[in-house]
């Protein structure tokens, strides 16, 4: 009867720790289902190893850290999945779209109809300039004078042609910001608003603030530096927010103004190099970008049947098509999905902010410092092997009462 006893302990014990135990592994099962988390998407972390030189940091210096990568998406679970994100019973979009990572989304609700890898960490090239002007709309009035420095002035190119010793309004460089993507312009703007150094941290600030978690500043012009970073879905939010600034509005959507001149330089018409302005049905505005390390980057807006939407493309090509016709393409494709009222895959809500980034444990990395944080403080592992420790203790109290028993009584268990 005791022996029975005993059994029962040990097959009732055994049963719970299986109990444990089989929830693990059917969640594993189930995880190896779903598409790849965050913590596995090749630039979850970091963007492509760079080209050049660009990135080298000053003699005495280190290459900053990788920004932390928040334990959640944000903007919803899909938005952590690497490949094409796509609502149900949808068709894949243009193959001629050559861009590693891009979002569609809808600029008035935010709902992001279809994307691709849109946390993958990209550098932004002269998008960035997006971020610097809402800086730039915040702090500085728009008829405040900005004298330009020789350094301004000398900026590596492309540049609109300022001159140094010239006084320009802050409207005027914004206008040349944002329509001819000047470098001069970035850096005189920078130089007004304290510095590149503090025009940086107020970028960065910024970005973190509306929940632009893949994003870090290394330049105000979008030029390659040390710890370069951004995402699709991150310009979409910067954007997202730019566009509900009428200054920023107006000026990405003129195609042309008479830039003034100074000194000895007359002055002379500036073109906005953005090619769907004039080729795009309803096209409300947008932003190019190149750099060697970036590859083709782009951000444009369309308006059409009364819906908005907003296209960024980051790391792509010229081939098989312009790039600026693939953003056409991808628009065409997104005005289709929209007309269904498809389910959103995401959000892009720069009122709703970010999840926070998950701190780091123990110098864990941030993508395991988010896996070690459990709802169970103790945790699931610490249960598995305390069940399994008490389990050993009782087979060897149970084993051990059983000799003892067969000591005292040799026909004991016969």
């Amino acid at each position: 009867m005791r022996n029975a006893s005993h059994r029962a302990v040990l097959l009732v014990l055994i049963a719970a720790l299986l109990a444990v135990l089989a929830p693990q592994a059917g969640a594993q099962r189930r995880d190896d289902d779903k598409p790849r988390s965050q913590g596995s998407c090749a630039n979850r972390e970091l963007p492509p190893p760079p080209v050049d030189t660009s990135e080298k940091p000053k003699p005495g210096q280190a290459s900053p850290a990788p920004l932390p990568v928040p334990g959640r998406a944000v903007g919803g679970e899909r938005m952590a999945e690497c490949g094409l994100i796509l609502p149900r019973n949808t068709r894949n979009p243009p193959a001629q779209v050559t861009a590693a990572s891009w979002v569609l989304h809808d600029l008035d609700t935010g709902a992001v109809i279809a994307a691709r890898d849109p946390h993958g960490r990209q550098r932004p090239a002269s998008l960035i300039k997006t971020l610097l002007a809402l800086v730039v709309i915040k702090e500085l009035q728009p008829g405040t004078a900005i004298t330009v420095t020789k350094e301004d002035a000398e900026q590596e190119c492309t540049c609109v042609g300022i001159v140094a010793g010239g006084q320009y309004t802050v409207e005027q460089l914004l206008y040349g910001l944002l329509m001819h993507s000047g470098n001069d312009v970035a850096h005189a703007l920078a130089t007004a608003l304290g510095g590149v150094p503090a025009t940086l941290e107020k970028m960065n600030a910024l970005a973190t603030s509306i929940g632009a978690t893949d994003t870090r500043a290394a330049t105000p012009s979008g030029l390659d530096g040390p710890g370069m970073s951004s995402s699709a879905y991150d310009m979409s939010l910067i954007f997202h927010a730019a566009m509900k600034q009428p200054l920023f509005a107006k000026a990405v959507a003129t195609r042309q103004i008479q830039f003034p001149g100074w000194g000895e330089k007359q002055p002379f018409p500036l073109y906005n190099d953005n090619k769907l302005l004039s080729s795009y049905p309803g096209f409300l505005g947008g932003k190019t970008g190149f750099t060697d390390d970036a590859r083709h980057t782009y951000v444009g807006a369309a308006q059409q049947g009364g819906r908005r939407l907003a296209v960024v493309m980051m790391r792509g090509e010229q081939k098989p098509i312009r790039f600026s016709d693939q953003a056409a393409k991808l628009l065409d494709y997104g005005f289709a999905l929209a007309a269904a009222n498809p389910e959103p895959v995401g959000k892009v809500d720069y009122d709703a902010g970010a999840t926070e980034p998950t701190a780091d444990v123990a110098g864990k990395s941030p993508v395991a410092a988010a896996a070690s944080t459990a709802e169970d403080p103790f945790g699931v592992t610490g249960w598995i092997i305390t069940m399994f420790v008490g389990v050993i203790i009782i087979v060897g109290f149970v084993v051990g009462h059983r000799r003892k028993r067969a000591a005292e009584d040799p026909h004991q268990g016969l």
